[in-house]
């Protein structure tokens, strides 16, 4: 029996999208987030200006959306659900960088760069990974108490190893973590936004450039010797760079920071990750805290090319799409008890890292970073704790990806 599809909205009743940053649990979705969820799997919303995309709130319904080609991902159409308008943020251009592209363009430069990001090539990463995390708890260790977990080690440990494996030189780490940070914010205006966008375009064009004349064995110089060859521009190879410079290093010392607050607020989950000899239990548990705390707000965002029948809704074609992954990695109907932080359930199959051919190219990197800091930052400091209450803690309700600005820890 087929569902018949449910009139539109009068737009005069259509809701207005809620503030993400309303959350009462720094850990969960705001509740007027989640009070979308109501409205049924698909519904109107009432966005940013005076648009009415669809909210898509739902685990299945996201699949199905996200893997199909009906939806683009370009945010130069018109209808492009977006708090800015990404046509015009101050010289920003996001029609350079695969994430923005629709295939077969988006296939052909994903696949420029996906051959690096294989489990195999990452998993022999590891030791490397292992060294630097020891490393920086060296010095963390050696500083004064209390430390900025932050700043101490968590963003300095993806930034490092995105640099090497990039070939972005480690001693420019300040500036790229500074306008990385303006890029996702969500109260920098769209000109601040666009120039610290521009700042990075500049200094990794120049990058592949010099790359160009002075290879070496890193992600840019192969980027490089495309452009010589002419697959690439070099704005496409630098636009590539600063996607990956800015994902490789921002989302990851998110998770490590928010992830260590909350094993520290479930001690008895703290210590299955911290004395554990099976890499299973661990892999398990960053799933788990990839699911529970979906870092990524604001949604993931399309276009209709095509007009879509889906959850008994017609999505017309050039009406916008927004798909809230922190409600569909909190959706009763897949993972059961939601609500509640497990790492032995299986969460394998979160959105966390997205899904269908826009999945994050990354995911293997961020994951295997995440195996190596967890149990190693617990086993080195058995006795860390947070230095200061939780309401105490700056959360990131100002950033398209979530975390804490500050997290002091002392043992």
């Amino acid at each position: 029996m087929t569902t018949a599809p449910v009139r539109d909205s009068d737009p005069a009743e259509v809701p207005r999208f809620p503030d993400p940053r309303s959350a009462v649990c720094p850990f969960d979705p705001s509740p007027a987030l989640r009070d979308l969820t109501r409205l049924g799997p698909v519904s109107r919303v009432r966005s940013w200006g005076e648009s009415t995309p669809w909210v898509v709130t739902r685990h299945a319904e996201q699949k199905a959306l996200l893997s199909d080609p009906r939806l683009s991902a370009r945010f130069t159409h018109p209808n492009y659900p977006s708090p800015v308008d990404s046509r015009h943020a101050g010289g920003v251009r996001p029609d350079m960088s695969f994430v923005a592209m629709d295939d077969p363009d988006h296939a052909r430069l994903r696949r420029m760069v996906s051959g690096v990001f294989t489990v195999r090539r990452i998993e022999a990463m590891r030791p490397v990974v292992q060294r630097i995390v020891d490393d920086f708890l060296d010095r963390m260790l050696a500083g004064p108490r209390p430390a900025d977990l932050v700043t101490s080690f968590a963003l300095p440990i993806p930034s490092l190893v995105i640099s090497e494996l990039l070939g972005v030189p480690y001693d420019d780490h300040e500036f790229f973590q500074v306008n990385s940070k303006t890029i996702v914010s969500t109260v920098a205006t769209a000109e601040q936004r666009g120039q610290a966008h521009g700042r990075l375009s500049e200094y990794l064009d120049d990058l592949v450039g010099r790359k160009t004349a002075e290879p070496g064995d890193d992600l840019l110089s192969q980027l490089a010797a495309r452009v010589t060859t002419g697959e690439l521009t070099r704005s496409q190879a630098a636009a590539m760079g600063v996607l990956l410079l800015l994902g490789g290093h921002e989302t990851t010392a998110n998770m490590i920071t928010l992830g260590t607050l909350l094993l520290l607020e479930h001690p008895e989950q703290l210590a299955a990750v911290r004395d554990s000899d099976d890499p299973a239990v661990v892999a398990g548990a960053v799933e788990e805290l990839l699911r529970y705390l979906s870092i990524v707000h604001l949604g993931r965002r399309r276009t209709a090319l095509e007009d879509i029948e889906i959850a008994g809704r017609t999505i017309r074609a050039g009406d916008g799409v927004i798909l809230l992954g922190e409600l569909a990695n909190r959706d009763p109907d897949v993972f059961p008890s939601p609500d509640t932080f497990d790492i032995t359930r299986d969460a394998r199959h979160h959105q966390a890292f997205g899904a269908g051919t826009h999945h994050c190219v990354g995911q293997p990197l961020a994951r295997m970073e995440l195996q190596v800091v967890y149990p190693t930052l617990f086993r080195r400091i058995p006795t860390l704790r947070a230095a200061t209450g939780t309401e105490e803690i700056p959360f990131k309700y100002d950033a398209v990806i979530y975390g804490v600005h500050e997290l002091p820890v002392t043992w």
